[in-house]
């Protein structure tokens, strides 16, 4: 099973329509699974692997 690295949760918050109704609403975050060189799967945020990809 992947590793989760990052310490993102989802954000929930509500929907508002014209008329000011409110329904339930969830942002999930962007994770993605990464194989690392050792052969180790891991669970990181799109925003995560961009910014190690700049930096390697």
């Amino acid at each position: 099973m992947a590793k989760k690295v990052t310490s993102k949760k989802p954000l929930s918050g509500n929907l508002r329509s014209h008329s000011c109704r409110a329904t339930k609403h969830v942002r999930k975050p962007n994770l993605q699974k990464v194989t690392l060189d050792n052969g180790e799967t891991i669970r990181m945020s799109a925003r995560e692997l961009r910014t190690l990809k700049k930096s390697a």
